[in-house]
C-alpha cells in the first residue's frame, strides 16, 4: 500500500480565533483507530505542503483508512485535532492511483469506532397467562454473540459491554412492528474512568419473522449512524492513496505464469522476454512499479542477476553519453533501486541507521546557510564540529565501497545512500519523518553526499586525509515499548511494564527510562527465536515475544507496524545463531499449562513452526503472492499489451519501425510477439481460475 500526503489547505474553522495561522501542524495516517505512520510537523502555514510518501505491508485485517491533520501547540499537554478524512476499506479503489482533495471533518469521539458485532435475534409472539396470543405486544429476543477488531484502550483490550434499546413510536401494535428499531450500542467499562464509546447497530425488526432466528454480522456505526450538523469548514488534504489486496490463488495455478517469468533471463534480447514487456506496458500506467513483484521473484529463484545483467547491458547499447549511465528512470535502473532496497536494507540498518539515530537524538543543527541561521547560531561552529563529524562517520562506512568506476559509483551514491540519508523512514530506519531542523541536517549530509558520485574531482588520497575520526559501528534500534515481567505467574496490569527496549548487534537489553542502566541485557548469541504471541495470552494486542536461553520475554509494541519492524530487526541480527528453534508456542504458559496446546509440562517443545528467518533473503518473499501481483500488472494492461502484439506483427509484415512501435523497445519482433503470444494464453487460463473461485466464493456481506 503506497500512501502519498500532499498538502493541506485552509485549515482550520473558516472563521474565529481559532484559525490556525500561528501552530505548527503535521499529518497521521491510521488504520482504523491505530496511528502507524505521521509527517513531519509544518511550521506556521494555514496550507503546509507535507509532500512525502508511505509504503508499507498491512499486517491485519481493517475497515477503515483514516488521515489526521494536528496542531502542535506549545502550551497543551496534547496536540489538538483539526480535521480528519477517513475512507472505507470497500471505497479505497474509488480513490486508487488518483490525487484527490477530501474535505475535513470533525473529529468526534463518538465517531471514532471500529469492529463488529455478531448479533442472534429473533421475534416471539408474547403468550398471556390463560394461553391466548396478545396481539398488542411482541417479544424480541437479542443474543450478542461475539465482536471482533474492537479498538485498544490505553494500550490493551476493551471490557466491553452492550446495552440494548427499541426505538419506535410511542403506540404501535402487532401488524405495524416494521417500523422498530432495535439499537444495539457497545460501551467499554471505564472502572473509575468514564466508559467510552465504541459503536453501535441498528437492525429493523421488520427483518424478523415468527420462529425464525436471524444470525449476522454488523459493523459497528458512529452514534445516530453519524447523522450531524453540517460542519465548519476546516479544510482539506490533498492524497494520493495506491491501495493492493492480492487474492492469492493455490500454488499451481501459477505454475505457468512463474515459469515464464523465471525464463525471462535467458531470452534473447531481452527486450522479447516477460519480464521486459511487463515493464514496457505499464510504464505510462504505473512507471516501472510492475517491476518491483518481477524483482522479488527472480531474486528468490536466484536468476535475478543474469536479468539485470542483460537488461544493463541494454541500457549501455542505448546510452549516447558516459555521464548518464544509470542517471535517468529507466527500466534498468529502477530494477536495480529496488533490488538494492530489498537486499541493501539489511546492511543499512547494521551501518547507517547508529549515524542517523545520533543525529536525531542529538538535534544539534548542521546549518551552513547565513539565512537561514537561528539566533545563537555560528556557520563556523556547524562546519567544523558538527557537520563534519556526521560526514565523517558516515564516510567510514561507505569508504569500502570505493569502487572504480564512475558510473557506479554514482549509482550507490545517489540512488541509495544519498536517499538513504534524506527520507530514512522510506527504508524503515525511522518510524516517522524528522522535525524540520534534523530533516535540514539530513538534507546537507544527503547533498555533499551526492557531490560524491563524481570521483573525478576527489582523490582518494585527499578524501581519506579527511576521515579524522573512526569509531566502531554498532546497529542501534530502539523504541518505547511495554515489557512483561519475565517469569511471573499472575496475570494483569502491574505486570507489563513501560520500558525503553533497545538493541544492537551484540544485545537486546530494557532500561526503565532511555540513557538510563540496563534492567536487563539478553545477549543476541543467545536468542533463539523472535515470534508473534497470540493476543489471548494477555489480552493485549500488537504483541511478540523473544525466546531465549532464560524465561521468554513478551513485549507489546505500539502498533502492528512497529510489531513487524521489531520482529524483523530481532531476527536478522539473530538469523545465524547456532541452536535457532524450529518450533514455538504462540501463547503463554499460565495457571501451569501452554494455553495455545493445554500441554502442562513448560519445557515441552512448541506446537507451530517456527517463520523461516536464515540468512537466505528468498525465505522472505511469497512467490505465489509475487507472481500475482505480476498478473494483476498484466491483466490491467491487457490493452497496452494487445498494442505490442500488433506493433510486432506491422514490423515483422513490413519489415521495419512503424510509427506505433515507438512507445515499446522491440529489438526481435518475431521473439517478442511469441512472447506477448505465449503470455495471453496464460493470463487467460489464470483468469479462468480467478472466475472459477469467484463464483464458487459465497462472501459474507454485513448488513
Amino acid at each position: 500500500m503506497l500512501f502519498l500526503a500532499g498538502e493541506a489547505k485552509n485549515l482550520g474553522p473558516s472563521s474565529g480565533p481559532n484559525r490556525l495561522r500561528d501552530l505548527c501542524t503535521f499529518c497521521t495516517i491510521s488504520l482504523d483507530q491505530e496511528e502507524v505512520y505521521r509527517t513531519k510537523v509544518y511550521e506556521k502555514s494555514v496550507s503546509p505542503f507535507y509532500g512525502e510518501d508511505f509504503y508499507f505491508e498491512i499486517p491485519r485485517p481493517f475497515q477503515c483508512l483514516s488521515f489526521y491533520v494536528y496542531a502542535k501547540s506549545m502550551f497543551q499537554i496534547r496536540d489538538l485535532p483539526v480535521g480528519k478524512v477517513a475512507i472505507r476499506k470497500e471505497d479505497l479503489y474509488k480513490y486508487c492511483g488518483k490525487e484527490n482533495w477530501f474535505q475535513l471533518q470533525p473529529v468526534d469521539p463518538h465517531s471514532e469506532v471500529q469492529g463488529k458485532v455478531h448479533l442472534e435475534m429473533k421475534l416471539n409472539e408474547l403468550i398471556t397467562e390463560n394461553g391466548s396470543i396478545c396481539q398488542q405486544h411482541l417479544c424480541v429476543c437479542c443474543r450478542i454473540i461475539a465482536c471482533q477488531g474492537l479498538p485498544l484502550i490505553s494500550g490493551q483490550n476493551c471490557d466491553p459491554y452492550a446495552t440494548v434499546t427499541l426505538v419506535g413510536p410511542a403506540r404501535w401494535v402487532y401488524k405495524h412492528y416494521d417500523v422498530i428499531l432495535m439499537v444495539v450500542e457497545l460501551w467499554n467499562n471505564g472502572n473509575l474512568a468514564q466508559d467510552v464509546f465504541l459503536g453501535e447497530t441498528r437492525v429493523s425488526v421488520k427483518i424478523l419473522r415468527n420462529d425464525h432466528i436471524h444470525r449476522a454480522w454488523y459493523l459497528l456505526q458512529p452514534k445516530g449512524n453519524g447523522t450531524k450538523s453540517k460542519p465548519d469548514d476546516l479544510g482539506s488534504l490533498r492524497l494520493k492513496v495506491t491501495y493492493t489486496e492480492d487474492n492469492v490463488l493455490p500454488s499451481a495455478c501459477y505454475t505457468a505464469l512463474r515459469n515464464l517469468m523465471l525464463k525471462s533471463p535467458d531470452v534473447k534480447p531481452i527486450s522479447a522476454s516477460a519480464a521486459h514487456v511487463l515493464g514496457d506496458i505499464c510504464r505510462e500506467s504505473v512507471g516501472y512499479e510492475a517491476l518491483l513483484p518481477v524483482v522479488r521473484l527472480l531474486l528468490h529463484h536466484n536468476r535475478l542477476l543474469p536479468f539485470l545483467t542483460s537488461v544493463a547491458a541494454l541500457e549501455l547499447e542505448n546510452t549516447q553519453e558516459a555521464n548518464t549511465i544509470f542517471r535517468g528512470n529507466s527500466l534498468a535502473t529502477r530494477c536495480i533501486d529496488d533490488m538494492m532496497k530489498i537486499v541493501g536494507r539489511s546492511y543499512l540498518t547494521v551501518t547507517l541507521k547508529p549515524v542517523l539515530n545520533e543525529i536525531f537524538e542529538s538535534n544539534k543543527t548542521c546549518e551552513i546557510d547565513p539565512v537561514k541561521l537561528k539566533e545563537g547560531d555560528n556557520v563556523e561552529v556547524n562546519k567544523v564540529r558538527r557537520c563534519v563529524y556526521f560526514l565523517v562517520e558516515f564516510m567510514y562506512i561507505i569508504w569500502p565501497i570505493y569502487v572504480q568506476y564512475s558510473a557506479v559509483s554514482s549509482f550507490i551514491f545517489l540512488r541509495f545512500f544519498a536517499v538513504a540519508v534524506l527520507s530514512p523512514h522510506t527504508f524503515q530506519l525511522r518510524a516517522h519523518h524528522p522535525e524540520p531542523e534534523i530533516s535540514r541536517t539530513l538534507t546537507l549530509i544527503s547533498k555533499t553526499i551526492q557531490s560524491l558520485g563524481s570521483w573525478g574531482s576527489l582523490s582518494k588520497n585527499k578524501l581519506v586525509r579527511q576521515l579524522l575520526v573512526i569509531r566502531c559501528v554498532h546497529m542501534i534500534f530502539n523504541r518505547e515499548v511495554h515489557k512483561r515481567a519475565q517469569g511471573r505467574k499472575r496475570l494483569g496490569k502491574k505486570n507489563f511494564k513501560k520500558r525503553w527496549l533497545r538493541v544492537t548487534n551484540q544485545e537486546l537489553s530494557y532500561h526503565k527510562q532511555k540513557g538510563k542502566e540496563a534492567l536487563c541485557v539478553i545477549p543476541v548469541k543467545n536468542i533463539l527465536s523472535v515470534e508473534k504471541l497470540e493476543e489471548s495470552a494477555f489480552n493485549r494486542k500488537n504483541m511478540f515475544q523473544v525466546i531465549h536461553s532464560e524465561k521468554p520475554l513478551y513485549v507489546q509494541a505500539g502498533n502492528c507496524v512497529e510489531t513487524n519492524s521489531w520482529i524483523e530487526v530481532l531476527s536478522q541480527v539473530s538469523r545465524c545463531n547456532p541452536g535457532r528453534l524450529s518450533t514455538f508456542h504462540p501463547s503463554a504458559y499460565v495457571g501451569g499449562f501452554w494455553l495455545c496446546c493445554k500441554e502442562t509440562n513448560e519445557s515441552t517443545p512448541g506446537c507451530k513452526p517456527c517463520t523461516a528467518t536464515l540468512a537466505n533473503i528468498q525465505l522472505d518473499i511469497d512467490c505465489d503472492r509475487e507472481t500475482e501481483r505480476i498478473f494483476s500488472f498484466f491483466s490491467s494492461s491487457r490493452s497496452r499489451l494487445q498494442k505490442m502484439e500488433d506493433a510486432c506483427a506491422g514490423m515483422s509484415v513490413y519489415l521495419g519501425q512503424q510509427e506505433d512501435c515507438s512507445a515499446f523497445t522491440i529489438q526481435d519482433p518475431k521473439e517478442t510477439f511469441r512472447t506477448i503470444k505465449e503470455l495471453g494464453e496464460v493470463l487467460d487460463d489464470l483468469q479462468a481460475h480467478h472466475d472459477l473461485k469467484g463464483a464458487l466464493t459465497d462472501e459474507p456481506g454485513t448488513m
